[in-house]
Order: C-alpha cells, then structure tokens, then sequence
C-alpha cells in the first residue's frame, strides 16, 4: 500500500475519484497505484503529483539511485523538499523521531512545535520571499537530545523560473 498516498488523498478530503479525475486517468487505475499492485508511469505520476501538489519523486523512491542511497542512508544528513505552503512534498534520510508517512503533506508545526521547527520555518520563508539560498544553524530538541544542524535551503524552480518550493539539506553537525 501507498499509504502515504492514501493519507495526503484523505487530508485533502478527496475521494479516489477525485483524484484519478483531476490526474486524467481511470479510478480503477488510480485504486492499484494506491494499492501497490500498479506502478504509474512518469507521466501519471506527474500528474497525480501535480493535482495533489506532492513531489513526482515519491512515487519512485525506492529507486532513487544507489549510490545516493548508499552515500546518504544513516549519514547525518536529511534531504527534503517543501512546497509554497512549508508542507513537505518529499523527504529522506528523516531523523528516526520522524515516519515519511507522517511527514509528507504536513508543516513542521504540525509534527512538532519548538524553537528548532520555528526557524526551519522561517528559513524556509526566509527563501521563498528572497528567492535565494539560505543558510543556518538550528537546534532541534528530539529523543536522543538536542541536535544541532547545519541548514541550507535553496529555491525549488519550474520550468518557468517561477519558485514553486523549497529542498533544505540538514546536516547534523557533532557537539
């Protein structure tokens, strides 16, 4: 199951047919992709990302390439991608505190509020308005203590230039 598909469908109060409506395709093809049992093309992926404003990469996942999987899995490093609205489009690598299928489609103050979730907030606010990368040091009080990371955003563009989000790297810097 593609839970965190069904999830970001229920958030958004769209039923199954919704979906497959606004991705242009049938509701039965759209049901196996929730379940599993079909895999979508790009094309699809596409657009049933672009109707329910996710990342098209979280349909492929489990394919990113293997040396960005073996470079970065339990390395300190978190890699995510938020849209205009600071809700997360895609994530990997997330702190252990932290389930993709929780994540996705939500703020960072509707998973946690604190210091730390307050300016990753506003770095990433702090991007979309300058339209520019950004860099900070935040402290996150989490279950193994406060960490401090290394924070960089930088503008997420489509086709046309026009800011559509925001990818941050965190990198967990030693104490």
């Amino acid at each position: 199951m593609r839970d965190w598909l069904i999830q970001i469908r229920k958030e958004k109060k769209f039923t199954q047919q919704q979906v497959a409506d606004g991705a242009h395709i049938d509701r039965a093809y759209y049901a196996q992709i929730e379940s599993c049992t079909r895999n979508p093309s790009m094309t699809v992926a596409s657009q049933i990302a672009g109707f329910l404003h996710v990342s098209t990469s979280l349909f492929f996942s489990e394919h990113i390439s293997e040396p960005f999987v073996t470079a970065l899995t339990n390395s300190p490093i978190i890699v995510a991608h938020c849209d205009l609205d600071l809700k997360y489009t895609w994530i990997f690598n997330s702190h252990p505190d932290f389930n993709i299928e929780n994540v996705i489609g939500k703020r960072d103050d509707q998973l946690d509020i604190n210091e730390g979730t307050t300016q990753l907030m506003n770095l990433k606010r702090a991007v979309i308005d300058s339209k520019s990368s950004v860099r900070r040091e935040i402290s996150f009080p989490l279950s193994d203590g406060l960490i401090n990371y290394d924070v960089f955003g930088q503008p997420i563009l489509n086709d046309s230039k026009q800011i559509i989000g925001v990818a941050t790297v965190a990198t967990e810097l030693s104490t």
